[in-house]
C-alpha cells in the first residue's frame, strides 16, 4: 500500500506580487525619509504664533495683552522685524525695545546704538557690551519675584515683579533695581544724552505673567516712556513678503539642492527594487508528484513517538483508528459514544463488555511492551469483528 501526494502547480521563481514584496520595504524606507523631511516644513506656520516678546502673539510666551494696554494708555506701538526698519520708524518722541532677539549681529547693534535713541532692552540679547556701552554682565540667577530696593520711579511705582535671568553692574551714575545675590536685575542710566533700560529677562512682559505681582505696572512704566514705541522682534521665517511685493511659494524656499537630492533618492530606490526583484528566469509551472510507502509513514511516525516517548500519544492514535474501522462494520455512525461502540462490539464478538472496554478506552500503556500488546488486542478485535 501507497500514498500519494500530488501538489498544485508551483513557481521555481520570483512572482510579480514577490517582486513587490522584495522592493516594497524599499520603498517605505524613501517615503518615510521624505515625510520625515517635509512634514515639519509642511506644518510650520506663519505668522507669530507662540514668538516670544512679539507685540501680535496671544501665546503666553507673546506680550499682545502688554501692547494693548500701551494702546489703551496713549502710546504708539510699532512692531517691526528689521534693524533698518527699527531705524527707519524710529523718531524725537519714540523707544526703542529689542527683547530677545539673538539675529542681532554685531554690525546691527552699532546701528541701534548709533541712532541716539532711548534703548529698552530686555531678555537674552547679544552684543549687549555694544548696545549697553559701560554695563557689566555679572552672573545667570533664577527668575522670580523680586522687591524693587531702589530709587527709580518706575520701579518703586510699581512695586515687586518677576525679575531676574541676568544680574549686571551698573555703570557710574546709573540706577539698578530688583538685585538677585548683590546685583541689579533692572539697570538704567544715561549715556550720550539718550536713556538706557536693561533687563535681564522678560517674563513679566508675557501674557502669562502680566497680571502677577507689580509686572503689569513695571512693564508699563518701562516701554511707556515715550509716545511711541518701535518695538524690534525677531524676523520671521517663512514669511512670504520676504521676496517682495511679488511673495514666493513653499517650493522657492526649498534649496536648490534638495529636488535633485530626491531625484536621485527616487533613482536609488527604484534600481535597488530592480535588484531586489529581479527574476531568475522565466515562470515554469509543473506537477511535481511525490509517492511515499505506507510503511515507510508508520514506522517514521512510530520512531518520532519512541524518541518522544509519547505512549499516550501512539495509543490514542491506534485506538483511534481501530474505532473508525469498527464503527462502519458495526454499522454504527462516526459520531457514535463509546458506550455504544462497547456494547455494539461485545454483542458482536461476544467478549465480556469491560475487556472490550479496557481495550478500545482503557489507560495508558504503562511501557513500550504495553504498547505492542495494545496494538496485538486491537488488531485481533477487528478481526473477530471482521470474522463474525
Amino acid at each position: 500500500m501507497s500514498t500519494v501526494t500530488a501538489p498544485s502547480s508551483a513557481s521555481t521563481s520570483p512572482t510579480t506580487r514577490s517582486m513587490w514584496r522584495g522592493g516594497r520595504g524599499i520603498l517605505l524606507v524613501g517615503l518615510l525619509v521624505l515625510v520625515t523631511a517635509l512634514v515639519p516644513v509642511l506644518l510650520s506656520s506663519p505668522g507669530t504664533e507662540g514668538r516670544p516678546l512679539d507685540p501680535g502673539d496671544s501665546s503666553d510666551v507673546g506680550a499682545k495683552a502688554l501692547a494693548q494696554l500701551l494702546g489703551g494708555r496713549g502710546v504708539s506701538v510699532e512692531r517691526v522685524d528689521s534693524v533698518s526698519a527699527l531705524i527707519s520708524a524710529a523718531g524725537p518722541d519714540s523707544q526703542l525695545l529689542i527683547g530677545d532677539t539673538d539675529f542681532l549681529s554685531e554690525a546691527d547693534a552699532r546701528r541701534i546704538a548709533g541712532s541716539g535713541q532711548d534703548r529698552l532692552i530686555v531678555g537674552a540679547v547679544p552684543h549687549l557690551d555694544v548696545l549697553a556701552g559701560g554695563l557689566l554682565v555679572k552672573e545667570h540667577v533664577r527668575t522670580r519675584s523680586r522687591e524693587p530696593r531702589c530709587d527709580l520711579r518706575a520701579a518703586t511705582g510699581a512695586g515687586s515683579a518677576h525679575l531676574g535671568g541676568v544680574s549686571f553692574t551698573a555703570p557710574a551714575g546709573g540706577a539698578g533695581c530688583y538685585p538677585a545675590a548683590g546685583h541689579p536685575t533692572l539697570v538704567r542710566y544715561t549715556t550720550g544724552g539718550r536713556t538706557v533700560t536693561v533687563v535681564g529677562d522678560g517674563a513679566f512682559m508675557t501674557n502669562l505673567r502680566l497680571a502677577e505681582d507689580g509686572n503689569a505696572a513695571l512693564a508699563m512704566n518701562l516701554a511707556g516712556a515715550r509716545p511711541r514705541l518701535i518695538w524690534l522682534v525677531a524676523p520671521e521665517q517663512w514669511d512670504p513678503t520676504l521676496a517682495g511685493p511679488e511673495g514666493r511659494s513653499l517650493g522657492d524656499l526649498i534649496p536648490s539642492g534638495v529636488s535633485w537630492a530626491v531625484v536621485q533618492l527616487a533613482v536609488a530606490v527604484g534600481v535597488v527594487a530592480l535588484w531586489r526583484g529581479r527574476r531568475l528566469g522565466p515562470v515554469v509551472a509543473e506537477r511535481l508528484p511525490v509517492v511515499v510507502r505506507a510503511a515507510e509513514t508508520v514506522e517514521g511516525r512510530g520512531r518520532l513517538y519512541r524518541a518522544r516517548r509519547a505512549r499516550d500519544r501512539a495509543a490514542l492514535a491506534l485506538r483511534a483508528a481501530a474505532i473508525d474501522r469498527l464503527a462502519p462494520r458495526l454499522g454504527l455512525p462516526p459520531t457514535a459514544a463509546p458506550d455504544e461502540v462497547v456494547a455494539a462490539t461485545a454483542a458482536r464478538t461476544g467478549l465480556d463488555a469491560r475487556e472490550v472496554r479496557a481495550t478500545l478506552y482503557g489507560a495508558v500503556p504503562a511501557d513500550d511492551g504495553g504498547l505492542v500488546a495494545l496494538a496485538g488486542y486491537l488488531d485481533t478485535l477487528e478481526r473477530q469483528v471482521r470474522d463474525s
